[in-house]
């Protein structure tokens, strides 16, 4: 019993070691700890509840931090993935993608990606306030899992990945300041033609 108990705690070392984390035990914490969080929809529910999550996870969330979360949009698909024989029910497939922007110092853009979630759902023509009843259910699972799921992709960002997204970013903008200039300068030396004058008949 004792060198049965001594090897899984032996294993539960050894796989903590190596970074294994139960699905449900990890931390949510960030390496981020301060976000400016901003959509197009400033008091939607997902706004909201990631704002409270991000909170609840160790992130200083207000207007002026030096990295901005921008939620640029969400939008969700339906479609018909199957029928009964009846007709009166079907089954349907909700998507929900969530597009999304990290922006620095001077609001310039370091990267930009989108998460999605798909669910099914049976819509039951016999009792359609069940059935409404349990697609405002899913949304809302949905908007919870799409909610975690970007979350995992902010954990993967760390200060230093920040700060060489910053000096990327820093240096396109001078590249293209420099090309702006570059081609007023061209336009300054060249000489303008002047109007063709006509002569007075």
């Amino acid at each position: 019993m004792i060198k049965r108990n001594l090897l899984v705690l032996g294993l539960a070392v050894m796989l903590s070691a190596c970074g294994f984390q139960l699905r449900g035990t990890g931390s949510n914490e960030l390496a981020i700890k301060e976000l400016d969080v901003s959509a197009r929809n400033s008091y939607g529910d997902t706004v909201t509840q990631l704002t409270r999550v991000l909170t609840s996870s160790g992130v200083n969330v207000y207007t002026g931090a030096q990295y901005k979360l921008q939620l640029v949009n969400e939008s969700e698909s339906q479609r018909t993935a199957s029928y009964s024989g009846s007709g009166r029910s079907a089954e349907y497939q909700l998507t929900t993608t969530l597009d999304y922007e990290i922006h620095g110092i001077q609001d310039r853009f370091l990267l930009g990606d989108k998460v999605s979630v798909d669910r099914i759902y049976v819509h039951d023509g016999n009792n359609l306030t069940g059935s409404d009843q349990e697609a405002a259910q899913i949304r809302q699972e949905m908007r919870s899992e799409l909610i975690q799921r970007l979350l995992a992709r902010l954990q993967q960002l760390t200060p230093e990945r920040l700060d060489q997204l910053q000096v990327r970013a820093d240096e396109v903008a001078r590249a293209e300041e420099q090309a702006r200039q570059d081609a007023q300068r061209l336009r300054d030396a060249t000489p303008q033609q002047s109007p063709v004058e006509i002569p007075n008949r």
